[in-house]
């Protein structure tokens, strides 16, 4: 189970918008609300819901803020309507952006995030332009320190998981289809495997490699991205230098 380690493509480094917890708990508390408005409050029967829970455990997320966060969405709290925008466009050099967005106000957030592109040497595109490009996919990140590599693999692939990755020196990677991200997830956590990250997420088929200028410059516009409030997550099928992360670190 080897191949191309999609994990620091993935995370690239979002530095200082994402390292700080408040920005991940706003992310997540977004997509419980959306989550319990769209298919109810009962993680039980909401499969959608059910993984951003799991997705705030992850994150050490209060219960209470769970709780309000479901009970908002649920139209049991008075709360901001969001509404669910996707985002489509190319970097410098060609490489391929899925941008997810919540936002209150998409007449004002479309506009942003268009400005962003242009800042950044991207092009803000169509609509489906660039998503036949990704695949949704469970992602669960497991740090090694906390279980072997042949133990892990045991419990995630019987539990249905599709491949296991090494994502660097610290993090296993675990990815799994849509509807198998609950079972293995369980899984885990019946065996005492904790998870440092457990989302959905979307994968490129194929990865693009870009100079040091063009990957420089891209990498400042996927910080642009993750800076803007609305934006919840960005995927890209740009493969970060190893001598650019090493730097950042």
């Amino acid at each position: 189970m080897s191949g191309h380690s999609k994990w620091s493509t993935i995370k690239h480094k979002k530095g200082a918008a994402d390292a700080k917890r408040g920005k991940i708990f706003t992310r997540i508390i977004k997509e419980m609300t959306v989550a319990a408005r769209m298919g109810g409050a009962d993680p039980v029967g909401n499969p959608r819901l059910r993984a951003a829970v799991a997705e705030a455990k992850a994150a050490n997320m209060p219960k209470d803020n769970v709780d309000r966060a479901i009970k908002r969405g649920a139209g049991e709290l008075e709360g901001v309507t969001y509404e669910e925008v996707v985002y489509e466009g190319y970097g410098p050099g060609g490489a391929a952006l899925l941008v997810e967005a919540m936002t209150d106000n998409g007449n004002r957030t479309t506009p942003e995030i268009r400005r962003i592109f242009e800042k950044h040497g991207g092009n803000f595109g169509a609509p489906g332009s660039v998503r036949f490009q990704f695949e949704r996919k469970g992602l669960i990140a497991i740090e090694k320190k906390a279980v072997s590599e042949d133990k892990l693999m045991d419990v995630a692939l019987e539990a249905g998981a599709e491949d296991l990755q090494t994502g660097g020196d610290e993090i296993f990677e675990v990815y799994t289809r849509p509807e198998a991200f609950e079972l293995v997830r369980q899984a885990l956590e019946k065996n005492n495997i904790p998870s440092v990250e457990a989302r959905l997420g979307q994968i490129p088929s194929n990865y693009v490699k870009l100079d040091e200028a063009k990957s420089r410059q891209m990498m400042k516009l996927l910080e642009a991205l993750d800076d803007h409030d609305d934006v919840q997550n960005v995927w890209s099928n740009f493969e970060v230098p190893e001598a650019l992360l090493e730097a950042e670190d």
